[in-house]
Order: structure tokens, then C-alpha cells, then sequence
């Protein structure tokens, strides 16, 4: 009979930000090999803590189904000689097959008939199967480090102490990691500090909780953890200050959460709002809390992983540890204020940014420079972006970023405005970064989208110049982030400037060119590009492989250009006219491509003979009177919408009339009118690479 399967990895502590990941990696790995081995179930559960990853498997099939399986041999007409004996390669395949010549099948087919060999498999236990499932899901973890312990030959992510592996109330005996696998498990280091006895894989969750005082399941206990936080900042009076990544962190470090509030000194709200909260949260995982208008309140909320039965001892635990870490941070804030932004330009020549890309300097004198070019383009100040970017990376050279990396920029454009810096150039300075990571705010000033862009295109230039493209899933820099970065702030931000310039105006500025220029450029450009492909066809729209292709092989230098095309041509694709149009102009690609038609051919009214072809010139000529200024103005989908009045003029040539006529200049004039139908739609995009939805 089926039964329920369980496997838990006990650990020292796992590293907290990893321990989702390594719990899905653990369940995805384990559901895989199931898979696999053809071994089938009713669902997986996931389940991690501190101390342990496991994986529960609900009614797994006790082994896998019998299976017929097929051989094929050599042909019966080399097998079998003249006289019906079977010939070496016959008795070589019935040896490979166990089994004697006599036993072996024939099957007939097209190509003749072969020898076959019919077996029916027997399915393997699951207890034999999944040890090795379990190793191989274990192995297959996104661990960058492993580690060994002891004397153990053995590598995982922290020392393992104990494994946990039942089929239904059964051990399942094997080694995973070294450790042979039982029924004993650990609970809460203190609550419950002895081993515990999990009677069967059913029993595993609730057991641990009742006994173990652990809640097991992340989910479960994410949840009690956010519902705790947001009742004790109500009890508070305010909101918890909160996202995401904190409530993951915090839920990776306990295994039974106890929510507490406690205070800090109201002289530390002097400080910066973010200060306060980096301070709270990346130093201490604390919660901070906001009143109603947002303004953070001398309190915060802790998540204990334990019950005390002295809360209040806890709780002053927490506020004696938190009032140092505030003190630090207003001894920087005070010292950093001493020293002027501007002040600090000369100690960036003493930081190398990258060995073989100069100094923090050279870096910033690059990114004013770009910033330049790309401000002209646009008509932005350029005073006011060549000052941002020369300020821009002052604010490493202080004391609040030394021990606050994350708020590089924002204590830049805090410093910018103690020292009185225009407010468009202190924005700058505060936006250029954005964005940090998927799905974060985009910089909202002009001054700010040409800072943060210029950045990103210098970072990514060096990197391709030392050789750092990411390959595979490995990106050290961050450039794909970055890369992603620079479409959303052109495509969102409508910044209309030339990609491909800014582009060779990065990698121009960088040391040590040399001939390799161009390849750099197109190399970075092509990067770019590929991630331009994802962006739009994973953006919702509606947008496809083929409308990306159609607008991109006409090379839209700006990608608001590219941005105004594309939606332009998923706008046209849903006309009833686009299958003929699209339909018409493959067919005149492929008619134009084939007698490798010269441009330079003009087309000649007078020698107009058919109906259909004078209906269409004709047609073509207002088209172009229509069509031509709607594309100067980028106003393609209304020039789609009047090219797609084409349709019956087109249909009609290729239905009445023969292109390739025997009248050489007769075929000439009429391929030089196939010629400015499609020059019309290149206007906007080859249209000849759609492939409508309706076919």
C-alpha cells in the first residue's frame, strides 16, 4: 500500500536569506527524482527551519509500475545466415539481452525486419530508490560554498547532525551525507532539548509542534510572524515598517517567533528615516513602526525565538543592544556633515573602482561625460547632470555608508542637501541607482533616469572590456540587473536617446581601447538587446517573438522608438486585414529576395498596362502622402491603420496580375511597385514576419 514519505536534514543554522531558496531547491530536487524513477504521489510539501530542511511526500507509490520494454537488434537478414543459423551478431545481441537466441522476437517494418527483444521490467522498490534521490537532491541545492566538518569527507551548507527517513511508521535505512538516516529528530534548542521520536512520516509537523515546540512549515510560520508584527504595531499605535526579504530573514531565524515591542531614546529621530531603519532592520531584524502620517515612532518590534517567562528581560535585551547601534549611526551622521559633498571628490582618486578601470574618479568623470551626451540628445541641463554625476559617488568616501552600504545615493543626496546643491541635482543623486532589483521604483527625474542610465552603461562597458559577460546562470557584476535597469528607464521613463550611441560613447570612454572597440560596442548592444527581447515579450502585453523580430530588424535606434513600433504592430496584428497584408508582404519579400531586385530601379508610371496595378500605384501614391508625415511624427499605429487599407488593392495584383511577365521592363516596373509597397511598411516594421494570430 501507498504510504506517506518523509525526509528531514537536521543542521547546525542555516544561513537565513538562503534558507527559501535551499527549501524549495530541496523539494523541486526531490519531486524531480520521484519523477524520474516513475514513482508517483499525491503531492510535496515543503519544510524548513533554522535547523533543518525536510520534505514531505503524501501517499508514495511503495515502487514503481512493471514496464514493457523493446530492444531492437540487427536486421533478420544479417542474424541468420543462408542456412538459418544465427550468425555472431544475433547470438551478441541475445548475450546483451540475457536471454538465448531462441527467445529473441521479430518485428516487421517499413525499412525490413529486425530482431527484437520483449521484456517486461520489474518495478523497483521506493525504499531502494529514494536514498538516492534524496543524496541527489541534496547535491543538486544552489549552495555556493559547502563546507566539511570533522573528519567527514561529506560537504552541504552548515554540519549535519541528524536524518530523518520514514515510509509511513518505517525507517528507510541508507546514508545521506554521511549520516545514516532513523526516526530521531531535535526540536527547539531550549524548549525542547532532547530527541524526539517521530512515529511516522504523517505525524512529522504536528509532532514537532506539540513536542518540539518548532513550526515546521515556512509558510505557516511567515504567516504567524506578520500577523504578529501587525498587531503588536496596532497595540503601538502605528504600522509596521516592513517588506518581504525582512519577514523571509526573520522567519529563517526562528523556529517558535514571540513577538516584542520595545523603545529607543526619541533624540535618534533627529536621524534620517532611512538611517533609523537600516539601522533596525539590517543590523538587528527589527521592525520598525510608523504613526499614521508615516513618521517613524521611538519603537519597534522584535520576533524572539523563544517563550521567556521574563518578556520584560527580553525586551530590555533588545533596547540595551539597539542604543549603541543608533549612537553609531548619529556619530556618523554628525561627522559626516563636517566634510561638504563637494569636499570629498579628490579621496575618490584614492579608491580603485575596478583594477584595470581606474579610480571612483575616473569612474565619475566617465559617467558626467556620458551623462553629457545622452543630456544633449534629450535637451536636458547639462550643468545639472555633470554636477550630479561628479557628486554622485562622494557619498562612499563617508562614514554613515561605511557601515550602511545600501544607502549609498540616498545619504549622498541627504549630504547634497546640507551643503545646499540644486534640488534637481540632489534627486539625481538620491535616483542613481534605481532600480536596485525587479520590480523596484524607476528614478522620476529627468536629471536622475540620465544619471542612473549613464552608470549603468559605464559599469557595463568596463565589465566587457576585462571580459566580465555573464555566462550561463554566473553574473557577478550584476550586469543583466543592470542591463534590465537601462531598458526600464528609457522604455518606462520615455528617455528618447540613441542607444546605440550611448553605447559606443560608454565603451569609447573606457581605459585602455584598443582595436577591439567596435566588437565591445556591438557586443554590449547585442546584451542589451537580448534582454529587450525578454522585457517586451514577458511584459503582458500581448507582444510575441515574431512582432519583436518584424520591429527589430529595422534597427530603431532609440528604445522608445523601438517601444511606440512594437505596440504600433500588436495593434495592427489584431486587424482583419493583417493575414493578407502579412501574407502580401512575405510574398513580395521573398518575390523581391529572389530576383535580388535593385533599389536603385525606379518605377515608371507609363509603363503601368493591368488594371489591378494602376488601382494599386495609385493607392500607393495617397498612401504615401498619408503615411510618410504619421511616421515622422511616430505615429505608427495610425499609419498601420491606413497601410492596412491597402488590403483589397494588394489582393487584387497578386490575384489579376503576373509579376514576372516575359516583358523584361514590364517585370522591372512591376517589382519596383512591389518595391514601394514594401518600403511603406518597412516605414514602421517588416511585416512580413508576422505571423497573425487569426491563421
Amino acid at each position: 500500500m501507498s504510504q506517506d514519505f518523509l525526509v528531514e536534514v537536521g543542521t547546525e543554522e542555516l544561513p537565513p536569506k538562503a534558507l527559501k531558496t535551499l527549501m524549495d531547491a530541496f523539494a523541486s530536487g526531490i519531486e524531480t527524482g520521484l519523477g524520474r524513477a516513475r514513482l508517483t504521489h499525491d503531492g510535496i510539501s515543503p519544510f524548513a527551519s533554522p535547523r533543518r530542511l525536510a520534505v514531505f511526500v503524501k501517499t508514495l507509490e511503495p515502487s514503481q509500475p512493471d514496464r514493457e520494454t523493446s530492444q531492437k537488434g540487427p536486421p533478420v537478414s544479417i542474424a541468420f545466415d543462408e542456412e538459418g543459423n544465427p550468425t555472431r551478431a544475433a547470438i551478441a545481441f541475445a548475450k546483451k539481452c540475457g536471454v538465448d537466441v531462441n527467445s529473441l522476437e521479430r518485428e516487421k517494418s517499413e525499412t525490413g525486419e529486425w530482431l527484437t527483444f520483449q521484456h517486461v521490467e520489474t518495478g523497483l522498490p521506493a525504499i531502494d530508490l529514494v536514498p538516492g534521490i534524496v543524496q541527489a537532491a541534496l547535491d543538486g541545492l544552489p549552495i555556493r560554498r559547502r563546507m566539511r566538518w570533522g573528519d567527514r569527507e561529506k560537504e552541504f551548507v552548515r554540519p549535519v547532525h541528524w536524518v530523518v527517513m520514514l515510509y509511513g511508521k518505517d525507517v528507510i535505512s541508507g546514508s545521506v551525507l554521511g549520516i545514516e538516516a532513523g526516526r530521531l529528530t531535535r526540536g527547539h534548542r531550549f524548549h525542547a532539548p532532547d530527541p524526539i521520536d517521530i512515529q511516522s512520516a504523517g505525524e512529522y509537523e504536528e509532532t514537532l509542534l506539540k513536542t518540539g515546540y518548532v513550526v515546521a512549515d515556512f509558510h505557516s510560520r511567515r504567516a504567524q510572524i506578520v500577523k504578529a508584527v501587525q498587531q503588536a504595531a496596532k497595540r503601538a499605535g502605528g504600522t509596521a515598517v516592513s517588506d518581504d526579504a525582512l519577514f523571509d530573514e526573520v522567519c529563517a531565524l526562528t523556529e517558535w517567533p514571540v513577538p516584542l515591542t520595545g523603545a529607543f531614546d526619541d533624540d535618534f529621530l533627529s536621524l534620517p528615516r532611512e538611517v533609523i531603519v537600516a539601522t533596525l532592520t539590517s543590523h538587528q531584524r527589527y521592525f520598525p513602526i510608523a504613526d499614521k502620517n508615516g513618521e517613524l515612532k521611538p519603537a519597534f518590534i522584535a520576533i524572539a525565538n523563544l517563550e521567556s517567562r521574563e518578556p520584560d528581560r527580553v525586551r530590555n535585551g533588545n533596547e540595551r543592544v539597539i542604543h549603541p547601534r543608533l549612537a553609531d549611526a548619529k556619530f556618523f551622521w554628525n561627522t559626516d556633515q563636517q566634510t561638504p559633498l563637494c569636499d570629498r571628490t579628490e579621496a575618490l582618486k584614492n579608491v580603485v573602482y575596478q583594477k584595470g578601470l581606474g579610480s571612483l574618479h575616473d569612474k565619475s568623470m566617465r559617467v558626467a561625460q556620458l551623462a553629457t551626451v545622452m543630456a544633449e540628445q534629450i535637451g536636458e541641463d547639462k550643468e545639472v547632470v555633470v554636477r550630479a554625476a561628479t557628486l554622485a559617488k562622494c557619498d562612499l568616501m563617508t562614514g554613515m555608508v561605511g557601515e550602511f552600504p545600501d544607502l549609498q545615493g540616498t545619504m549622498g543626496a541627504y549630504y547634497a542637501a546640507d551643503a545646499n546643491e540644486p534640488e534637481a541635482v540632489i534627486a539625481a543623486i538620491g535616483e542613481q541607482y534605481l532600480p536596485r532589483f525587479a520590480g523596484d521604483q524607476l528614478p522620476t527625474s529627468g536629471a536622475g533616469r540620465i544619471l542612473a542610465v549613464a552608470d549603468k552603461l559605464d559599469t557595463l562597458a568596463g565589465a566587457f572590456l576585462l571580459g566580465g559577460k555573464p555566462g550561463g546562470k554566473r553574473d557577478p557584476f550584476g550586469l543583466r540587473r543592470a542591463a534590465l535597469g537601462v531598458i526600464r528607464i528609457l522604455t518606462e521613463g520615455a528617455v528618447d536617446v540613441d542607444l546605440r550611441e550611448c553605447v559606443s560613447a560608454a565603451v569609447d570612454q573606457q581605459p585602455g581601447i584598443d582595436n577591439r572597440l567596435r566588437q565591445i560596442s556591438d557586443e554590449l548592444h547585442e546584451f542589451i538587446t537580448d534582454r529587450l527581447r525578454s522585457y517586451f515579450i514577458d511584459s503582458g502585453e500581448g507582444i510575441t517573438t515574431d512582432m519583436f523580430e518584424a520591429v527589430f530588424v529595422r534597427h530603431p535606434r532609440s528604445l522608445v522608438d523601438f517601444q511606440d513600433r512594437l505596440r504600433a504592430v500588436a495593434e495592427f496584428i489584431g486587424l482583419e486585414s493583417s493575414i493578407s497584408l502579412a501574407a502580401a508582404n512575405k510574398r513580395t519579400a521573398n518575390i523581391l529576395r529572389q530576383v535580388e531586385f535593385d533599389d536603385s530601379h525606379t518605377l515608371d508610371s507609363a509603363l503601368l498596362s493591368d488594371g489591378a496595378e494602376t488601382v494599386l500605384y495609385h493607392a500607393l501614391q495617397a498612401a504615401k502622402k498619408e503615411v510618410a508625415p504619421l511616421i515622422n511624427e511616430r505615429r505608427y499605429a495610425d499609419a498601420l491603420r491606413h497601410l492596412a487599407e491597402l488590403r483589397e488593392p494588394v489582393d487584387n495584383f497578386f490575384d489579376d496580375v503576373m509579376v514576372m511577365s516575359d516583358d523584361e521592363a514590364m517585370k522591372r516596373n512591376r517589382l519596383a511597385l512591389l518595391a514601394e509597397l514594401r518600403a511603406l511598411f518597412l516605414g514602421v516594421a517588416d511585416i512580413s514576419r508576422l505571423t497573425p494570430a487569426q491563421e
